[in-house]
């Protein structure tokens, strides 16, 4: 059953009239309201710099919590990595990722990594050497790799293939069961109007990286590409795709060579969205040990009303399921979506909620392979930004998010622990 304020108030407004047996109605009513899911304390970092971009953040099978992020100082960008060894510990010293020639692109989109024991593998982008004023975002992927759980990185590798002066970013990165590691980006390299959407793979960890592929054209250029791959091999990715007419949708495509070809995208939503720009709202996608797919995005749609939105596909990324709106404020802006999936199926969903005068952090759960949510509930403190999240095999989230506490930037991470499943698992294969 889905939980809503409106329902648990006037459950008590309903008590206070019956007079003796207030505080029993009450109760139940406070327990019906009460989320599921319990919150970790949160760890905290100020970072006294310029500007902050990020955190992403990572969480192991073992609890080991990571972070990667971009700070600027003077004329200085700097990509850093920091770990949380014990899930709710201080956060560990910040390291440096990047050499000084490689200098950070963006500064609107945080390092894509992943995290796993002693292996992180982190990708950015950074300026081009050969940048020119009349092409001002140009720039090259970048991959390093450390073996010794992020003490020391070694030198980067380069992801793009092409030797063109154009831009190549919005970056996302996975791990295939296989051990296989896979990219995916936006790439202008083809001059075309709009960009395309272009994967890679490395079989050796990160040392090297293949040919690179391109999947589709006519992507979105600022919409960051998401990726992950089901038990079965299945990978998948998604991105935002435009189609005649300025319609801006979210798609995917898949995979079923282990990257090395792709099948034609799928629109998840058929939304509708007329809109002649960029959005900067990438999707976010997950799967379960079932093999369900399942996809969370920003839309307007047709009655360009700014909403959140998931679907799901249990054949592969074919179709969808009716999507269902997350959002519940009436007053706020949502943005930046983002979740996590752990392999019984259980949600986990953040994104912002602004207003003139705020903006929050808001999280949702569902516990029954999205079928139902809690109500979203807050969890930031101060004015917070760009949400990440995490989720292990045990059901132990990551939240990680940036607050301005002037006169400094404060990373924020917080645990949330889901209750045990109550999913009935498929069998596996």
């Amino acid at each position: 059953m889905t939980l809503t304020m409106p329902r648990v108030k006037s459950q008590i407004a309903w008590c206070l009239g019956i007079g003796g047996s207030l505080m029993l109605c009450v109760s139940l009513a406070l327990a019906e309201s009460a989320p599921p899911f319990a919150l970790g304390p949160k760890v905290t970092t100020d970072r006294k710099v310029r500007t902050v971009v990020g955190p992403s953040v990572r969480i192991d099978d073992a609890g080991q919590i990571s972070l990667a992020w971009v700070e600027e100082e003077k004329e200085t960008r700097t990509v850093l990595y920091s770990r949380i060894e014990k899930a709710d510990g201080p956060l560990g010293e910040s390291v440096r990722v990047n050499s000084p020639s490689e200098v950070p692109y963006s500064r609107q989109e945080a390092p894509a990594f992943v995290a796993s024991g002693d292996e992180v593998l982190i990708a950015w982008a950074i300026a081009h050497p050969k940048m020119t004023p009349d092409k001002p975002f140009s720039n090259d992927l970048r991959l390093s790799r450390s073996a010794d759980g992020g003490k020391t990185f070694q030198p980067s590798v380069l992801v793009n293939d092409d030797e063109l002066v154009i831009g190549h970013s919005f970056d996302s990165i996975h791990v295939a069961p296989d051990g296989v590691v896979h990219m995916a980006w936006i790439d202008g390299r083809e001059g075309k109007k709009e960009s395309g959407t272009f994967a890679a793979r490395s079989t050796d960890h990160g040392r090297t990286v293949e040919k690179n592929l391109k999947v589709d054209e006519s992507t979105c250029v600022c919409c960051r590409t998401s990726m992950t791959s089901s038990p079965d091999g299945t990978l998948y990715v998604a991105w935002r795709k435009i189609l005649p007419g300025e319609i801006r949708e979210t798609v995917v495509a898949r995979s079923t060579d282990g990257g090395q070809t792709f099948a034609a995208p799928v629109i998840v939503g058929h939304d509708q969205w007329v809109f002649p720009g960029c959005p900067h709202r990438p999707a976010s996608i997950g799967t379960d040990r079932q093999g369900r797919l399942y996809v969370v995005w920003y839309t307007e749609g047709s009655d360009e009303t700014p909403s959140i939105y998931l679907a799901y596909s249990d054949d592969r990324g074919a179709t969808f399921s009716t999507k269902q709106k997350l959002n519940l404020s009436k007053g706020t802006f949502p943005d930046h979506p983002q979740m996590a999936v752990d392999p019984n199926g259980r949600l986990v969903i953040v994104w912002e909620e602004q207003s003139p005068v705020r903006r929050e952090i808001v999280v949702a759960v569902s516990l029954d392979r999205g079928q139902t949510f809690s109500a979203p509930q807050k969890v930031n403190d101060k004015k917070g930004q760009t949400p990440a999240i995490s989720i292990n095999a045990q059901g132990l989230a990551a939240l990680a998010w940036m607050e301005h506490a002037m006169p400094a930037h404060r990373l924020v991470v917080q645990t949330l622990q889901l209750p045990a499943s109550t999913v009935a698992a498929r069998p596996e294969p």
